[in-house]
């Protein structure tokens, strides 16, 4: 017959904190700045899980053009805010890599991108 041995309180302890903090490292965003210098001025292409694809440019003014709406952008510590139609803003930790994104959300990775240099759509 096997025997269970119960792990003591420290090392179980210690060894959760492994587990958890494994997902959270590997959702870490870009900083703050990081976002800004590589967003504004310029496009995101991508898609997002809850909305489906998007285009817009992210103007240095602060604005957010697409193709048949507007909004606005702010970073907020490390973590790229938006706002559309007059609704609160969303805010995310934004991943940034090259020209690729990554937006991440409370529960993980909510999308993904491509920064395009500009505003090529004219936006």
């Amino acid at each position: 017959m096997t025997r269970f041995v119960p792990l003591s309180i420290p090392l179980a302890a210690a060894l959760m904190g492994l587990l958890l903090a494994a997902p959270v490292a590997a959702q870490t965003g870009s900083s703050g700045a990081a976002i800004s210098g590589a967003i504004s001025g310029n496009t995101i292409r991508g898609s997002m899980v809850a909305s489906g694809g998007f285009e817009e440019y992210y103007a240095p003014d602060g604005q957010v053009r697409g193709p048949d709406y507007a909004g606005s952008w702010h970073v907020q510590g490390n973590r790229l805010c938006l706002a559309y139609d007059g609704d609160p803003p969303n805010c995310w930790a934004v991943q940034i890599n090259g020209s690729s994104v990554l937006w991440i959300g409370a529960s993980g990775e909510e999308g993904t991108g491509t920064i395009l240099t500009g505003n090529p759509r004219g936006y």
